[in-house]
């Protein structure tokens, strides 16, 4: 179907927000929680009400302020007075709203996507918190995406700088998600199943919204809900293997990690795998954890969009790490211009998450993973009459910037072209979002209060 520039923009778009609306965080906790008298049903696990004392919320995440409100509302007026609800949650600064009982933290400022000293206070009082719980007690664990640096505790021997500089140093050398929470949740007091292991309550219940390829809850912000062996040597390998430039922090890191591998003696709960019951910690706490959506969630809305506008689809959301975000623009540009010229869809959504590899900060301009990779593509095909490509983080937040992500069409080309702009340097420098914010190309949501890695969208005319 023959279709003008500005129509496959605009489908585009509305194919990629239809995918994001499916996974607005106060729709699926209204979805998961439910009150009917004297049972409270949090996903797959019932609660009687009357053996409930008093509930606590605790948790972070980009989504996580979002998710509260929600929880309030879900729960009502009745039980927050009468089960004596009291929380706090640690979400960026940009996503605070107004709740009743549930404290938001702002525990880090927009954009920056590093632990503070003011979420290192917020987990601090959490972990304080579930430790004053006793078994009567109900505790209800809001985690999404972020949640790493949201949620700092670091263990003796590294420092919350020490932690900064790591994560610094792992993200400008292209760790995957998996690299960096392998690192994190070793050391941190509340990652890795911490804040399980320090819940008193009767039972915990984590409603995790997952920005993780393959749901792996224990790396959905680095897993504090999730009981598991700790692997010091695993973390140290990653450290080793991506040979980064050598610092006190780093030193300290392997040696403290050097020490725990040959010192850890945690041994997870015995588990009948014949009885479908929640693990408990040693305080006899049953944890629970509970997956709210994932990318395939937003990738299959997205899907149905596609088709009322009259699309033929095809769909594909990545359960692995994907690589380079150049590397992935390449596919999907040549996957474009073949939608282009050979019958079958002309309407392709993926879901996943690159990685970038940072220039050095003397050079290094602004940017994220998906304004890069939509720079890429453009790069990659310069002959964009009768396509749209929108790539965007669902979080509304793509790196340090204010962007959720991009867009190319053959006009955000065509004013590349007017102002000589060279897509090649601003690649090398990583700054997509100067590129786009000259050609009219940024993508711009705000905060989404979700996450679920990034979504993308292409639409062709032929």
């Amino acid at each position: 179907m023959l279709r003008t520039a500005m129509q496959l923009r605009r489908d585009a778009l509305r194919i990629w927000t239809a995918g994001l609306a499916a996974v607005r965080s106060p729709r699926l906790i209204h979805q998961a929680v439910q009150v009917e008298q004297n049972l409270l049903a949090l996903g797959d696990w019932q609660f009687d009400l009357d053996r409930v004392r008093r509930i606590a919320v605790v948790g972070g995440g980009k989504a996580a302020a979002g998710m509260a409100v929600a929880l309030e509302q879900a729960l009502g007026p009745r039980l927050l007075r009468e089960k004596r609800l009291q929380g706090i949650v640690n979400v960026p600064a940009d996503c605070l709203l107004p709740t009743d009982a549930i404290r938001l933290h702002p525990a880090r400022p927009p954009g920056v996507n590093e632990p503070t000293l003011a979420a290192a206070a917020g987990a601090e009082e959490m972990l304080r918190l579930v430790a004053e719980l006793d078994a009567p007690d109900l505790c209800l664990c809001l985690l999404s995406g972020g949640g790493s640096a949201l949620l700092p505790a670091p263990i003796d021997g590294v420092s919350l700088a020490d932690k900064i500089e790591l994560t610094q140093a792992l993200s400008a050398a292209g760790a995957t998600i998996a690299e960096l929470n392998a690192v994190r949740r070793e050391l941190s007091r509340f990652k890795g199943g911490g804040l399980a292991r320090a819940c008193r309550a009767g039972s915990l219940v984590s409603l995790v919204l997952s920005d993780v390829l393959g749901d792996d809850l224990s790396l959905v912000a680095s897993g504090p809900t999730v009981l598991r062996k700790p692997t010091p040597a695993a973390a140290a390998d990653v450290l080793r293997s991506l040979e980064l430039t050598p610092s006190p922090a780093i030193q300290r890191a392997l040696a403290v990690l050097d020490r725990l591998a040959k010192s850890a003696t945690f041994d997870l709960p015995a588990m009948n795998p014949h009885v479908a019951a929640a693990p408990r910690n040693a305080h006899g706490c049953r944890i629970n954890n509970y997956l709210l959506a994932n990318n395939a969630t937003a990738v299959d809305a997205a899907g149905l969009e596609a088709l009322r506008l009259g699309y033929s689809h095809a769909m594909v959301s990545a359960t692995a790490p994907e690589g380079p975000a150049e590397e992935v623009a390449c596919r999907l540009a040549a996957i474009a211009l073949r939608m282009r010229r050979e019958d079958g869809p002309d309407c392709l959504i993926s879901g996943g998450e690159p990685t970038v590899r940072l220039a050095p900060p003397v050079v290094r301009g602004r940017g994220g993973r998906n304004q890069q990779l939509c720079l890429a593509a453009l790069a990659q095909a310069s002959d964009w009459p009768g396509l749209a490509l929108v790539s965007g983080g669902t979080d509304g937040e793509d790196g340090p910037t204010d962007a959720a992500g991009a867009c190319v069409d053959e006009h955000v080309v065509a004013a590349a072209c007017r102002l000589r702009l060279d897509p090649a340097d601003y690649l090398a420098r990583n700054d997509a979002y100067s590129f786009f914010e000259q050609t009219g190309g940024l993508l711009m949501t705000g905060p989404t209060h979700t996450n679920v890695c990034d979504l993308r969208v292409i639409t062709v005319s032929r």
